[in-house]
Protein backbone atom coordinates (compact mmCIF):
# COMPACT_ATOMS: atom_id res chain seq x y z
CA UNK A 1 0.00 0.00 0.00
CA UNK A 2 2.95 2.36 0.53
CA UNK A 3 3.31 3.36 -3.32
CA UNK A 4 -0.55 4.22 -3.36
CA UNK A 5 -0.19 6.20 0.00
CA UNK A 6 2.69 7.91 -1.88
CA UNK A 7 0.73 8.29 -4.88
CA UNK A 8 -2.54 9.86 -3.17
CA UNK A 9 0.11 12.22 -1.14
CA UNK A 10 1.73 13.59 -3.97
CA UNK A 11 -2.01 13.96 -5.64
CA UNK A 12 -3.37 16.40 -2.68
CA UNK A 13 -0.01 18.12 -2.42
CA UNK A 14 -0.19 19.20 -6.24
CA UNK A 15 -3.73 20.25 -6.08
CA UNK A 16 -3.48 22.01 -2.69
CA UNK A 17 -0.50 24.00 -4.34
CA UNK A 18 -2.73 24.36 -7.72
CA UNK A 19 -5.59 26.22 -5.71
CA UNK A 20 -3.08 28.29 -3.49
CA UNK A 21 -1.80 29.24 -6.92
CA UNK A 22 -5.24 30.68 -8.31
CA UNK A 23 -6.41 31.89 -4.88
CA UNK A 24 -3.80 34.12 -4.40
CA UNK A 25 -4.08 35.33 -7.73
CA UNK A 26 -7.44 36.45 -7.60
CA UNK A 27 -6.80 38.21 -4.54
CA UNK A 28 -3.57 39.60 -5.28
CA UNK A 29 -1.54 38.56 -1.92
CA UNK A 30 -0.11 35.68 -1.24
CA UNK A 31 -0.63 32.61 1.03
CA UNK A 32 1.47 32.00 4.26
CA UNK A 33 2.79 28.50 4.30
CA UNK A 34 3.93 26.90 8.13
CA UNK A 35 4.81 23.31 8.21
CA UNK A 36 3.67 20.92 11.39
CA UNK A 37 4.75 17.83 12.76
CA UNK A 38 3.07 15.24 14.67
CA UNK A 39 4.87 13.07 17.04
CA UNK A 40 2.79 10.13 16.63
CA UNK A 41 3.57 10.08 12.80
CA UNK A 42 3.86 12.23 9.90
CA UNK A 43 2.11 16.30 9.52
CA UNK A 44 1.43 19.08 6.82
CA UNK A 45 1.72 22.24 6.08
CA UNK A 46 -0.96 24.91 6.39
CA UNK A 47 -1.23 27.41 3.68
CA UNK A 48 -3.24 30.97 4.56
CA UNK A 49 -4.12 33.93 3.59
CA UNK A 50 -5.50 37.36 5.53
CA UNK A 51 -6.13 39.88 1.95
CA UNK A 52 -7.80 41.73 0.51
CA UNK A 53 -10.65 39.69 -1.07
CA UNK A 54 -10.38 36.66 1.41
CA UNK A 55 -10.48 37.94 4.74
CA UNK A 56 -9.49 35.06 6.21
CA UNK A 57 -8.65 31.59 4.03
CA UNK A 58 -6.75 28.25 4.32
CA UNK A 59 -6.06 25.79 2.39
CA UNK A 60 -4.30 22.97 4.48
CA UNK A 61 -2.48 19.67 3.37
CA UNK A 62 -1.42 16.82 5.96
CA UNK A 63 -0.50 12.64 6.00
CA UNK A 64 -0.95 11.49 9.25
CA UNK A 65 0.09 8.03 10.47
CA UNK A 66 -1.21 6.58 14.10
CA UNK A 67 -0.66 3.00 15.61
CA UNK A 68 -4.90 2.86 16.57
CA UNK A 69 -7.77 4.07 14.22
CA UNK A 70 -9.63 7.31 17.30
CA UNK A 71 -13.34 6.09 17.58
CA UNK A 72 -15.13 9.76 16.31
CA UNK A 73 -17.73 10.89 19.23
CA UNK A 74 -21.54 10.77 17.61
CA UNK A 75 -21.18 7.48 15.72
CA UNK A 76 -21.80 3.56 17.38
CA UNK A 77 -21.27 2.73 14.16
CA UNK A 78 -18.66 3.25 10.62
CA UNK A 79 -22.47 3.02 9.15
CA UNK A 80 -23.44 5.66 11.10
CA UNK A 81 -21.14 7.75 9.99
CA UNK A 82 -21.47 7.25 6.68
CA UNK A 83 -24.33 6.66 4.58
CA UNK A 84 -27.22 8.50 6.72
CA UNK A 85 -30.34 8.40 4.02
CA UNK A 86 -31.91 10.82 5.97
CA UNK A 87 -34.68 12.57 5.13
CA UNK A 88 -34.02 16.41 3.75
CA UNK A 89 -33.93 18.96 6.16
CA UNK A 90 -34.24 22.04 3.49
CA UNK A 91 -37.20 23.55 2.46
CA UNK A 92 -37.91 20.97 0.33
CA UNK A 93 -39.31 18.88 2.74
CA UNK A 94 -42.80 19.28 2.33
CA UNK A 95 -41.96 16.72 -1.14
CA UNK A 96 -40.11 14.12 0.89
CA UNK A 97 -38.44 11.50 -0.91
CA UNK A 98 -39.25 7.70 -0.04
CA UNK A 99 -38.27 6.62 3.25
CA UNK A 100 -35.56 3.86 2.60
CA UNK A 101 -34.82 0.92 5.22
CA UNK A 102 -31.09 0.36 6.67
CA UNK A 103 -30.68 -2.52 4.12
CA UNK A 104 -31.85 -0.94 0.85
CA UNK A 105 -29.62 2.65 2.04
CA UNK A 106 -26.45 -0.05 2.35
CA UNK A 107 -27.06 -1.91 -0.97
CA UNK A 108 -27.43 1.08 -2.71
CA UNK A 109 -24.76 2.76 -1.66
CA UNK A 110 -22.63 -0.25 -2.34
CA UNK A 111 -23.79 -0.06 -6.01
CA UNK A 112 -22.43 3.24 -6.01
CA UNK A 113 -18.70 1.69 -4.67
CA UNK A 114 -19.51 3.07 -0.83
CA UNK A 115 -19.08 0.85 1.59
CA UNK A 116 -18.71 1.59 5.42
CA UNK A 117 -16.22 -0.70 6.82
CA UNK A 118 -17.79 -2.52 9.79
CA UNK A 119 -16.36 -1.55 13.77
CA UNK A 120 -14.20 -4.88 13.91
CA UNK A 121 -12.43 -3.89 10.86
CA UNK A 122 -11.17 -0.56 12.18
CA UNK A 123 -11.07 -1.20 16.17
CA UNK A 124 -7.66 -0.98 17.10
CA UNK A 125 -5.92 -0.80 14.32
CA UNK A 126 -3.27 1.42 12.56
CA UNK A 127 -4.08 4.44 10.18
CA UNK A 128 -2.74 6.67 7.51
CA UNK A 129 -4.97 9.44 6.56
CA UNK A 130 -3.92 12.60 4.08
CA UNK A 131 -5.88 14.91 2.15
CA UNK A 132 -6.64 18.73 1.62
CA UNK A 133 -8.94 20.81 3.42
CA UNK A 134 -9.95 24.47 2.78
CA UNK A 135 -12.48 26.93 3.95
CA UNK A 136 -12.28 30.17 2.47
CA UNK A 137 -14.28 33.55 4.14
CA UNK A 138 -14.00 36.52 1.60
CA UNK A 139 -14.59 39.89 3.07
CA UNK A 140 -17.30 41.23 0.38
CA UNK A 141 -20.95 39.81 1.87
CA UNK A 142 -21.71 39.00 -1.78
CA UNK A 143 -18.72 36.27 -2.69
CA UNK A 144 -20.01 33.39 -0.92
CA UNK A 145 -17.62 31.44 2.16
CA UNK A 146 -16.62 27.82 0.53
CA UNK A 147 -15.30 24.48 1.41
CA UNK A 148 -13.50 21.92 -0.16
CA UNK A 149 -12.19 18.87 1.42
CA UNK A 150 -10.95 15.62 -0.06
CA UNK A 151 -9.38 12.40 1.49
CA UNK A 152 -7.74 9.12 1.74
CA UNK A 153 -7.85 7.13 4.76
CA UNK A 154 -6.28 3.73 5.22
CA UNK A 155 -7.03 1.40 8.85
CA UNK A 156 -5.35 -2.12 8.80
CA UNK A 157 -5.77 -3.74 5.19
CA UNK A 158 -8.99 -1.39 4.37
CA UNK A 159 -9.00 2.09 2.23
CA UNK A 160 -10.94 4.58 1.15
CA UNK A 161 -11.80 8.43 0.11
CA UNK A 162 -14.06 10.72 1.49
CA UNK A 163 -14.51 14.51 0.61
CA UNK A 164 -17.06 17.10 -1.06
CA UNK A 165 -17.32 20.78 -1.36
CA UNK A 166 -19.73 22.85 -0.59
CA UNK A 167 -21.08 26.84 -1.08
CA UNK A 168 -22.20 29.17 1.91
CA UNK A 169 -23.21 32.39 0.44
CA UNK A 170 -24.69 35.01 2.47
CA UNK A 171 -26.21 36.61 -0.15
CA UNK A 172 -27.17 33.90 -2.68
CA UNK A 173 -27.53 34.24 -6.22
CA UNK A 174 -29.86 31.50 -7.86
CA UNK A 175 -27.40 30.99 -11.15
CA UNK A 176 -24.05 31.05 -8.74
CA UNK A 177 -25.64 27.95 -6.95
CA UNK A 178 -26.84 26.62 -11.05
CA UNK A 179 -22.85 27.14 -11.80
CA UNK A 180 -21.75 25.40 -8.48
CA UNK A 181 -23.70 22.16 -8.95
CA UNK A 182 -23.71 22.16 -12.45
CA UNK A 183 -19.81 22.08 -12.11
CA UNK A 184 -20.16 19.29 -9.59
CA UNK A 185 -22.20 16.73 -11.34
CA UNK A 186 -20.12 17.23 -14.79
CA UNK A 187 -17.01 15.95 -12.55
CA UNK A 188 -18.99 12.88 -11.51
CA UNK A 189 -20.68 12.40 -14.49
CA UNK A 190 -18.03 11.20 -15.45
CA UNK A 191 -17.81 8.34 -13.82
CA UNK A 192 -21.46 7.84 -13.34
CA UNK A 193 -24.55 9.74 -13.57
CA UNK A 194 -25.56 7.55 -10.25
CA UNK A 195 -23.60 9.56 -8.28
CA UNK A 196 -24.15 13.51 -8.55
CA UNK A 197 -28.19 12.84 -7.08
CA UNK A 198 -26.49 10.69 -4.07
CA UNK A 199 -23.78 12.67 -3.07
CA UNK A 200 -25.40 16.19 -3.53
CA UNK A 201 -28.37 14.51 -1.44
CA UNK A 202 -25.74 13.78 1.21
CA UNK A 203 -24.45 17.04 1.32
CA UNK A 204 -27.89 18.20 2.07
CA UNK A 205 -28.19 15.60 4.99
CA UNK A 206 -24.57 16.61 6.24
CA UNK A 207 -24.40 20.07 5.75
CA UNK A 208 -27.33 20.57 7.88
CA UNK A 209 -27.38 22.46 11.27
CA UNK A 210 -29.76 20.61 13.86
CA UNK A 211 -30.53 23.44 16.33
CA UNK A 212 -31.24 25.48 13.71
CA UNK A 213 -33.38 23.14 11.74
CA UNK A 214 -31.83 24.14 8.16
CA UNK A 215 -28.94 24.07 5.98
CA UNK A 216 -25.77 25.41 6.08
CA UNK A 217 -25.97 26.87 2.71
CA UNK A 218 -26.98 26.03 -0.87
CA UNK A 219 -25.39 22.48 -0.49
CA UNK A 220 -22.76 20.65 -3.04
CA UNK A 221 -21.33 17.14 -2.62
CA UNK A 222 -20.23 15.02 0.07
CA UNK A 223 -19.42 11.29 -0.03
CA UNK A 224 -17.32 9.36 2.78
CA UNK A 225 -16.26 5.23 2.29
CA UNK A 226 -15.82 5.51 -1.34
CA UNK A 227 -13.91 2.40 -2.02
CA UNK A 228 -14.80 1.82 -5.84
CA UNK A 229 -17.46 3.16 -8.23
CA UNK A 230 -20.32 2.09 -9.98
CA UNK A 231 -18.44 0.33 -12.68
CA UNK A 232 -15.79 -0.48 -10.71
CA UNK A 233 -16.63 -2.22 -7.14
CA UNK A 234 -13.96 -2.86 -5.19
CA UNK A 235 -11.52 -0.98 -7.47
CA UNK A 236 -9.31 1.33 -4.91
CA UNK A 237 -7.63 3.15 -7.68
CA UNK A 238 -11.01 3.91 -9.89
CA UNK A 239 -12.32 5.67 -6.36
CA UNK A 240 -8.99 7.97 -6.93
CA UNK A 241 -10.08 8.90 -10.29
CA UNK A 242 -13.12 9.74 -9.32
CA UNK A 243 -11.93 11.95 -6.29
CA UNK A 244 -9.44 13.27 -8.49
CA UNK A 245 -12.00 14.64 -10.77
CA UNK A 246 -13.89 16.17 -8.05
CA UNK A 247 -10.88 18.10 -6.62
CA UNK A 248 -9.90 18.70 -10.05
CA UNK A 249 -13.34 20.40 -10.48
CA UNK A 250 -13.20 23.06 -7.45
CA UNK A 251 -11.77 25.90 -8.97
CA UNK A 252 -13.65 25.48 -11.97
CA UNK A 253 -16.59 26.07 -9.59
CA UNK A 254 -15.55 28.24 -7.16
CA UNK A 255 -13.19 30.81 -9.14
CA UNK A 256 -16.10 32.38 -11.77
CA UNK A 257 -18.17 33.31 -9.50
CA UNK A 258 -15.72 34.92 -7.13
CA UNK A 259 -14.66 37.20 -10.57
CA UNK A 260 -18.48 38.01 -10.69
CA UNK A 261 -19.31 39.24 -6.99
CA UNK A 262 -15.98 40.37 -5.78
CA UNK A 263 -16.86 43.98 -6.62
CA UNK A 264 -20.35 44.14 -5.43
CA UNK A 265 -20.99 47.18 -3.42
CA UNK A 266 -22.17 46.46 0.22
CA UNK A 267 -23.24 48.40 2.87
CA UNK A 268 -22.42 48.53 6.59
CA UNK A 269 -25.76 46.53 7.17
CA UNK A 270 -24.36 43.59 4.68
CA UNK A 271 -21.68 43.18 7.00
CA UNK A 272 -23.36 43.49 10.18
CA UNK A 273 -25.74 40.91 8.48
CA UNK A 274 -22.28 38.50 6.89
CA UNK A 275 -20.45 38.77 10.72
CA UNK A 276 -24.02 37.53 12.22
CA UNK A 277 -24.70 34.79 9.72
CA UNK A 278 -20.90 33.97 9.98
CA UNK A 279 -22.20 32.14 13.09
CA UNK A 280 -24.27 29.51 11.99
CA UNK A 281 -20.65 28.63 10.01
CA UNK A 282 -18.60 27.81 13.60
CA UNK A 283 -21.99 26.33 15.12
CA UNK A 284 -21.72 24.14 12.75
CA UNK A 285 -18.29 23.26 12.29
CA UNK A 286 -17.70 23.10 16.01
CA UNK A 287 -20.41 21.06 17.05
CA UNK A 288 -20.92 18.53 14.02
CA UNK A 289 -18.22 18.49 11.60
CA UNK A 290 -16.73 15.00 11.58
CA UNK A 291 -13.70 16.24 9.97
CA UNK A 292 -13.15 19.18 12.59
CA UNK A 293 -13.59 16.11 15.53
CA UNK A 294 -11.10 13.19 13.53
CA UNK A 295 -8.60 16.06 13.63
CA UNK A 296 -8.46 16.93 17.05
CA UNK A 297 -8.94 12.98 18.12
CA UNK A 298 -5.77 12.24 16.20
CA UNK A 299 -3.94 14.78 17.60
CA UNK A 300 -3.93 17.46 14.81
CA UNK A 301 -2.77 20.78 14.05
CA UNK A 302 -4.86 22.57 16.03
CA UNK A 303 -4.16 26.04 14.30
CA UNK A 304 -4.64 24.29 11.08
CA UNK A 305 -7.92 22.50 12.56
CA UNK A 306 -9.53 25.60 13.50
CA UNK A 307 -8.53 27.49 10.33
CA UNK A 308 -11.95 26.97 9.29
CA UNK A 309 -13.30 29.54 11.59
CA UNK A 310 -13.62 33.17 9.95
CA UNK A 311 -11.50 35.89 11.72
CA UNK A 312 -14.97 38.00 12.86
CA UNK A 313 -17.86 36.52 14.17
CA UNK A 314 -21.07 37.82 15.70
CA UNK A 315 -24.38 35.77 17.36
Amino acid sequence: MAEFRSEAESYFRGLRDRIVARLGELDGGAFVRTHWQREEGGGGEMSAIRGALFEKGGCNFSAVTGPRYPSVPGASTAQAEGSTGAQPKSSDAATPRPERSAADRARDDAALGVIPPRPEELAGKPFFATGVSLVIHPKNPFVPVVHMNVRYLEVGELGWFGGGMDLTPCKPFAEDTAHFHATCQRALDKHSPALYPRFTEWAKDYFYIPHRKSERGVGGIFFDYLQGTPLHANDRRAAFSLVQSAGDAFLDAYAPIVEKRRDTPYTAADREEQLRWRGRYVEFNLVYDRGTIFGLKTGGNVEAIFMSLPPLVSW
